[in-house]
This record gives structure tokens, C-alpha cells and sequence, in this order.
């Protein structure tokens, strides 16, 4: 069957560490966008396989957990023909790799940070910044 979907789906989550002082958001740089861990959903994965698989190719993360349940956010198309499906996805792991991509050459992101609800919003765009008070209401963050 033929995905009516006319946008390419790619999948990740708002990763958050609990902390002494609360919630804190992990961010990533690329170039000079600040997102969070996501890419295109692989042919037999479900979307939340993907964003698993995702985060744990970009971060190293590999022990997230989804206490918020499989609920998730989508942002409206961008870069032409994608579309991004956030969920909420917890960890206790403090320690973030950026690993090279094998298509790349290169780690697809130059920077992290773990940081609080209004850092993050201070570094997000627009369309990641939805995303991010999404996540923060369901959470209880604000």
C-alpha cells in the first residue's frame, strides 16, 4: 500500500534528565539550529522505534524510557517534504557522545546542552520551540 502521506516522516523526541533543580532539556547544534535528537523513519520501523534508534545514533543515549506514554507532537512540513513526530523520552544518562555519521564523515550535530525549560526556548526556533512548550505542559514543567 502507498503512504498517502505526501511528507517524508521523520521521527525523534524532546529528551529530558531529571535533576536536583528539575527537568532539564537536551538541545543539539547543527549548524545554527537547535533541535533534538530526530531523523526519517527506516522502512519496518514504527515511528517510535525510529525516534529510539535516533537518539541513540546521535547521542549514544540508549536508556531512554517514555513515561508520558507514546504521545508525540507533529510540526508542519519543512525543508520541503518532511514532517517531524516528536514523543517525550526520559534518561538518567548525564554523558552525551556525538558520533561520527558513516554517510556523513562527521557527527551530525557540533554541539549539545542540557538545559533548563528557558534556555532551551532561548535556543530553539520557532518550530522546535512548539515543540518544546508541548512537551513542558505535558510534563508539568510550567
Amino acid at each position: 500500500m502507498v503512504d498517502p502521506r505526501p511528507y517524508r516522516l521523520s521521527s525523534g523526541a524532546v529528551v529530558v534528565r531529571h535533576t536536583v533543580d528539575g527537568y532539564v532539556f537536551l538541545m543539539l547544534r547543527a549548524f545554527n539550529h537547535w533541535d533534538f535528537p530526530k531523523g526519517i523513519v527506516e522502512e519496518g520501523e514504527s515511528p517510535l522505534e525510529g525516534a529510539v534508534r535516533e537518539i541513540e545514533e546521535e547521542t549514544t543515549i540508549a536508556d531512554v524510557e517514555f513515561p508520558w506514554g507514546e504521545e508525540y507532537v507533529e510540526t508542519g512540513p519543512y525543508n520541503r517534504d518532511k514532517v517531524a513526530r516528536y514523543y517525550i523520552a526520559r534518561t538518567q544518562q548525564a554523558v552525551v557522545d556525538l558520533p561520527v555519521n558513516e554517510d556523513l564523515g562527521r557527527p551530525e550535530h557540533s554541539e549539545y546542552r542540557w538545559v533548563d525549560l528557558y534556555a532551551a526556548r532561548e535556543l530553539a526556533a520557532p518550530r522546535v520551540r512548539d515543540v518544546l512548550d508541548w512537551a513542558a505542559r505535558l510534563i508539568g514543567v510550567v
